[in-house]
């Protein structure tokens, strides 16, 4: 149990020793239940005051760092704002009335503490609780709570200051400046338990076997935590990375409050509050209602500092790699195109809630400016291209008993979870791939890649433009991994289904009067192969159809292994179903081909012209 001080900037230090002693020690806790709270929660503006400051000397050319720069234009500090929550609360309110508490206790905290968490629309709300889940909730969180829906637990007992203790990674020496308010030392605060209080997320309903046999557990709507807990990345040693090392990035030798910049500063324990994820377009949306050109709430700046700092992060996410063959005869077709993708981040790719979320992998090739095969290509306004070669990730759920899907409280069923396993993933029923995709390796986890391969039907329509040159015709084959986090079918869905109030068309017209959500780019690459012949195909050769290598059929067909049990795919999907992030992620890690297996074995060699191009695009 951590350590609880008060040490003011000027707090003398005989009588701190005089009065430690006296500091009630805070009693074993269960969850924080509405109305409990002797010590409400302080309003962030209480901590703008003075955590909102400049870099010190030296640390002008980085990021910004102090926290407030970082909390206030992300979804964290906005998720009570989100219009895509409280369309689907008012769609899962109507669906199971009374049981969207736990979705108010997550993205408004202080509405939950002060009773107000059976609200389904944001118009119920008071102005304070639009501050989502700020600096308090985490900063007076304590470790007597549980992991899941949201049931923090939090200190209420005053420092020998008056205040409750704000819980923070900093220690600060005897006589050494510290901050003017009371404090305790609490390593939980950095913990990854501390976002496991949220980012696990269990509903009602028993989850169910696809020939409708119980499984003895509720639905596992969200597992996130649970992802990185069974993961590589959870493990002590050298490769440990917590959740607050990718979204929390450290930084070194940092003041602690704008009454110690320059003067005292701690070489650990500092981290920026940048707190973002992959949904870029809801932010950029959060700023057109509620900055400069909006009601003026939070200013641009705010969220552009938010918008950059997620532009780094989502570049982070995957790698993605292509390999082609060494000439193609585009009256034949083509074949041994391979895409692999790699996961970086710490859990699933996507994770998170996962209704509407879908990444696809978008294929196109190109000769000079015709287009001669596709597969997943963007189409605005509608997704991802419905081809039978669409290679997608995401989680599908539905009610088993009507096939209903996309309705939040009535899943019991998943139908499908193609989503990148993160290194390491062990066997667990809850976090476990759902479907073929993947095979379990020799070493009892999931593989934390995926290998897409592609067959295109022969052209005979493909017109050589330079006849009288055979060594200029060049294919340029450029793949995108693509992540959108609403679908168009889902806003509309919103709107569609929900017969409680207007939240849903409400978010489908902002979401059309913003244009739309683009997908965004986590990663790409390209090949260039030499073209070797237009036309038909030469009498002698049986050409290539889009059947060969098993890649297309509507449906997952088993996955190939290696000797050492480690998967390389040849399946394809069913097309684009519904699919987090909050999706995001960071390269946490490091990857060589010995975490792989042998899986090269499966990819075509004599590859030419390779060109890496690993960069994101918002």
């Amino acid at each position: 149990m951590p350590t609880r001080r008060s040490f003011g900037l000027f707090f003398p230090s005989s009588l701190f020793l005089a009065l430690v002693t006296l500091v009630p020690q805070p009693a074993l806790a269960v969850p924080t239940e509405p109305n409990e709270l002797a010590n409400p929660l302080f309003q962030a503006v209480d901590c703008q005051n003075c955590h909102t400051f400049n870099n010190a000397m030296g640390q002008d050319d980085q990021p910004l760092y102090a926290p407030f720069y970082g909390w206030q234009g992300s979804l964290m500090a906005n998720a009570a704002r989100d219009p895509v929550f409280w369309a689907g609360v008012a769609l899962a309110d109507q669906d199971e009335p009374g049981e969207t508490i736990d979705c108010v206790r997550c993205h408004s905290p202080r509405a939950f503490l002060e009773g107000r968490g059976n609200a389904i629309s944001i118009d119920e709300l008071q102005p304070q609780d639009l501050e989502g889940v700020s600096c308090e909730l985490c900063h007076r969180m304590t470790d007597q709570g549980e992991i899941g829906n949201a049931r923090y637990a939090v200190d209420d007992v005053p420092g020998v200051g008056g205040l409750v203790p704000r819980h923070g990674p900093w220690e600060y020496a005897m006589g050494e400046p510290g901050p003017p308010h009371d404090w305790v030392f609490d390593p939980f605060t950095g913990s990854s338990q501390l976002c496991g209080t949220c980012h696990d997320v269990t509903t009602s309903r028993e989850r169910l076997a696809d020939d409708g046999t119980p499984l003895g557990f509720n639905f596992n709507e969200q597992r996130t935590y649970s992802e990185w807990a069974n993961s590589s990345f959870a493990q002590p040693g050298m490769g440990f990375q917590s959740c607050q090392d990718c979204h929390m990035p450290a930084v070194a030798d940092v003041p602690g409050c704008n009454q110690l910049v320059d003067m005292s500063s701690h070489a650990t324990g500092g981290r920026r509050h940048d707190l973002v994820g992959a949904n870029r377009f809801m932010v950029e949306l959060l700023q057109a209602e509620y900055g400069n050109q909006g009601t003026g709430d939070i200013p641009d700046f705010f969220f552009n500092q938010t918008l950059d700092r997620m532009d780094e992060f989502i570049a982070t996410a995957a790698t993605l790699e292509v390999e082609g063959p060494a000439e193609v005869h585009l009256g034949e077709g083509l074949e041994g195109l391979a895409a692999t993708v790699t996961n970086n981040t710490g859990h699933k790719l996507p994770s998170g809630y996962s209704e509407g979320r879908i990444m696809w992998l978008e294929v196109i090739a190109t000769y000079g400016d015709q287009t001669v095969w596709t597969s997943g290509q963007w189409m605005e306004g509608v997704g991802p291209q419905d081809d039978d070669q669409l290679r997608s990730y995401q989680g599908v759920a539905d009610e088993l008993a009507t096939g209903i899907s996309q309705h939040l409280l009535l899943n019991d069923h998943w139908v499908e979870d193609t989503r990148i396993p993160p290194l390491g993933l062990v066997e667990d029923i809850q976090t476990d791939p759902v479907g073929s995709r993947y095979t379990l390796g020799n070493d009892g986890t999931w593989p934390n890649f995926d290998v897409a391969e592609y067959a295109f039907e022969g052209l005979s329509d493909v017109v050589d433009v330079t006849p009288d040159d055979a060594t200029d015709d060049m294919l340029q084959i450029d793949v995108r991994l693509l992540y959108l986090i609403n679908t168009p079918d889902y806003i509309q869905l919103l709107a569609d289904d929900n017969r409680t109030n207007e939240a849903g068309s409400e978010v489908a017209m902002l979401f059309e009067t913003m244009g739309g959500a683009p997908p965004i780019v986590l990663a790409e690459d390209s090949v260039t192969v030499p073209i070797v012949g237009f036309g038909e195909p030469p009498s002698s050769s049986t050409g290539a159809d889009s059947t060969a290598g098993n890649l297309t059929g509507g449906n997952d067909t088993a996955v190939a292994t290696d000797s050492a049990g480690t998967m390389g795919s040849t399946a394809t999907d069913a097309g684009p179903g519904q699919d987090d992030d909050d999706g995001g992620g960071c390269a946490c890690s490091s990857r060589d081909d010995s975490q792989r297996g042998a899986w090269w074995l499966l990819v075509p060699m004599g590859l030419v012209a390779r060109r890496r191009r690993l960069r994101a695009r918002a």
